[in-house]
C-alpha cells in the first residue's frame, strides 16, 4: 500500500499521526509513504516498528527515527539533530549534511549521511549480541565523534570539506574535529586518511587495519557509493586507520575500588 502526503504547513502531530493511522490499517510491512514540502517537523517514524519505506522531501526536524525497529527512511535534503536517537534496527539515508548527537544511543541499524554532520556523532552507541549500529559519513564530522562510544561502527570517508569559515580546521582535520573517541570503551572507528594525534580523546588508539577490518569497509563503503551514486573507485581500503579504545573500563578507577 502506498500513501502521499503534502506537509506543508501541516503541524508535526497531525503528521506523525497520520503516518501511524496509515501503518496501523495497511499492517506496517511492505508499505511506502512519499512525504513532500516537510520544513522541520520532528518526530518523524519515532517508534515505528515495521519495515515500511519513507521517503521525505525536504529537510525533517530532530529526533527523525528516533527508538524505530526496521523501518527505511530515505531524507532527500538535510538532516536537524539526533537522527536514529536509539533506533534499534533499519535504515535511514540522508542525501545532504546531517546535525548533531547523530546516532546517540544507537543499538543497532544504519544510518548513511551523503555529506557532513555536526557535533558528537555516535555518542554512546552501543552493540548488544548481533545488534551492531553502524554510521557511515560521507564528509567530515565535528568535535567529539565516537563519544562514550560502547560498541558499533562509525566509517567516515572525508569525501566532502567543511567551509572554513563554519568549521575552521586546519590541514586535514578537515575530516574530523577534536576529541575523536573521548570515554570510547567499545566499538571502532574507522577513518578515510591521517588525523592527527593531538585531536583524539586519551582513551583511543590506532592499530593495523586486519583482513575482517576491510571486508566491512569494503561492505559498507560499497552501500554508500550505491545509495549516493559515488564512484568506489575512490575510496581505497588501504587509505583508512582504525581506533579503538585501550580499555574497556576506562573510567573503573574513579568509581569502583
Amino acid at each position: 500500500m502506498r500513501l502521499s502526503i503534502d506537509a506543508k504547513n501541516l503541524e508535526y502531530r497531525k503528521l506523525n499521526s497520520k503516518i501511524r493511522k496509515f501503518l496501523n490499517n495497511s499492517g506496517g510491512n511492505n508499505s511506502t509513504i512519499t512525504i513532500k514540502n516537510i520544513l522541520g517537523q520532528r518526530y518523524i517514524s519515532d517508534g515505528l516498528r515495521c519495515s515500511a519505506s519513507i521517503r521525505i522531501y525536504g529537510t525533517p526536524g530532530n529526533d527523525l527515527g528516533a527508538f524505530m525497529d526496521g523501518p527505511f527512511i530515505e531524507v532527500f535534503g538535510n538532516g536537524q539533530d539526533g537522527i536514529g536517537n536509539t533506533m534499534n534496527s533499519g535504515k535511514i539515508i540522508i542525501h545532504g549534511d546531517a546535525g548533531d548527537i547523530l546516532g546517540y544511543s544507537m543499538r543497532g541499524g544504519e544510518i548513511y549521511v551523503e555529506k557532513n554532520i555536526g557535533f558528537r556523532g555516535g555518542i554512546h552507541m552501543k552493540s548488544y549480541l548481533e545488534k551492531v549500529p553502524v554510521i557511515v559519513i560521507g564528509g567530515s564530522a565535528g568535535n567529539f565523534l565516537g563519544e562514550y562510544m560502547a560498541g558499533g561502527v562509525i566509517i567516515l570517508l572525508g569525501l566532502y570539506k567543511k567551509e572554513k569559515h563554519f568549521f575552521p580546521f586546519e590541514g586535514n582535520s578537515d575530516i574530523a574535529g577534536d576529541y575523536i573517541g573521548t570515554g570510547m570503551h567499545g566499538g571502532e572507528i574507522y577513518i578515510r586518511g591521517d588525523i592527527e594525534d593531538y585531536r583524539l580523546g586519551k582513551e583511543v588508539k590506532e592499530v593495523k587495519l586486519t583482513n575482517n577490518d576491510k571486508y566491512l569497509l569494503e561492505s559498507y563503503t560499497a552501500n554508500y557509493c550505491s545509495f549516493f551514486s559515488c564512484d568506489r573507485k575512490k575510496i581505497s581500503k588501504s587509505d583508512f586507520i582504525k581506533l579503538v579504545p585501550y580499555s574497556h573500563r576506562p573510567y573503573g578507577k574513579l568509581y569502583a575500588y
